[in-house]
């Protein structure tokens, strides 16, 4: 076993890491109030081929790995989560264009996602549906024109920020479930696509919010893969995605965790360190060895993706277990600090907002226990 990265993704991290300082930490707090997504933070991080690091050489990406996408992921997360969606959401669009996708659609789209000029947002939940991913309602109509979209997505991440979506859409009977759904290409300033965003409690930067599509016309060129085998695409992507988001959450408990230790070892009372007290230093060690566990098991399910293994059960666990841990963490960090902690000057309490959403986003808890008990039970006996 090897645990070192190589030469290669030390640079890459390096430069993650730099930018994550000079860029992103600074103005962490003032993107959160004013729920803004600024462009040239993601054109620098495209430059700096931060964005698509696992995407195709010959579409604009790095044509590395999952590990490497992941060690961007972590560096860049531990100054500002948020920002991360957009690697996390290009790399799961961008993949499934290119496997997936007209040639002519990848060639156009996934370079400019890798540099930085276009966001793409995934809209495949529904009003009623959430956990129930599969039970869609927007429909797709094949005509002579090509294809007319009708029906709306919710709980969008940058819905209203966004240049583009991949939308799933029911193109056959909804008996069929998952085997009735198609991916689409639509470009969000098309006639007939309006949107809203949400007052969220956190991620304000990136943004939810609902697409509606009233009878947006697509080409045939804009469906993505054959009829019915959206939802095999995205839930084999997601696989992908769950082992970045833990990486996303990790990280920003790691920022309030270094920030816990030096406060413990600094600040006095009684005359002495409050991290003298076994009261304060425990809770930070168990932190410290939970944190450790998580991350190990992130990027230990990328390697497996990366070797072409299976990875579901372990990609379940990062997202279930990961975004829970930092919340935990984040709040015992957040109380070290004590009553400084508690205020809106400090970076905890966005953090405490911000990993709290990945807790429902991308698949719950809930579902994803059921996706690791089906592996060892079976999906007669698990449900």
């Amino acid at each position: 076993m090897d645990f070192a990265f190589t030469s290669e993704q030390e640079a890459i991290r390096e430069t993650a890491a730099r930018f994550a300082a000079d860029r992103l930490a600074p103005g962490y707090m003032e993107r959160d109030r004013d729920a803004g997504l600024p462009r040239d933070l993601v054109a620098e991080m495209g430059a700096l081929g931060l964005i698509g690091v696992e995407l195709p050489e010959s579409h604009g990406g790095l044509g590395l790995d999952g590990v490497t996408a992941g060690i961007v992921v972590e560096e860049l997360s531990r100054a500002d989560l948020n920002i991360t969606y957009v690697q996390v959401l290009g790399a799961l669009v961008g993949s499934i264009l290119v496997r997936h996708g007209d040639p002519a659609l990848a060639d156009r789209i996934v370079p400019e996602l890798c540099r930085g000029g276009m966001l793409a947002a995934l809209a495949l939940t529904e009003p009623g549906g959430g956990s129930d991913a599969a039970n869609l309602r927007m429909k797709a109509v094949r005509t002579n024109q090509g294809y007319v979209l009708d029906g709306e997505k919710t709980s969008i991440s940058m819905a209203d920020k966004a240049d583009a979506a991949l939308v799933f859409a029911r193109t056959g009977t909804t008996e069929e479930k998952a085997h009735g759904v198609t991916a689409f290409w639509v470009e969000l300033d098309a006639p007939g696509v309006s949107r809203t965003a949400f007052d969220d409690l956190g991620a304000r930067m990136v943004g939810r919010g609902s697409i509606f599509l009233d009878g947006v016309v697509v080409p045939d060129t804009a469906r993505v893969g054959g009829e019915g085998e959206g939802f095999r695409q995205v839930m084999s992507g997601f696989d992908y995605s769950r082992a970045l988001i833990g990486l996303q959450v990790i990280a920003a408990a790691r920022a309030s965790l270094d920030e816990a230790w030096s406060e413990a070892g600094e600040r006095e009372a009684f005359g002495r360190p409050i991290g003298a007290n076994q009261g304060v230093s425990f809770p930070l060690a168990e932190a410290e060895t939970m944190l450790t566990a998580a991350r190990l098991l992130c990027y230990r399910t990328l390697w497996l993706r990366d070797q072409g293994l299976p990875h579901t059960s372990e990609a379940a666990m990062c997202k279930w277990w990961a975004p829970k841990l930092a919340f935990d963490v984040i709040r015992e960090c957040l109380l070290v600090h004590g009553h400084s902690g508690y205020s809106k000057d400090t970076p905890h309490q966005q953090r405490l907002r911000d990993v709290l959403g990945l807790q429902i986003g991308d698949g719950t808890a809930q579902i994803q226990k059921l996706v690791i008990a089906r592996k060892h039970l079976g999906r007669d006996l698990a449900g």
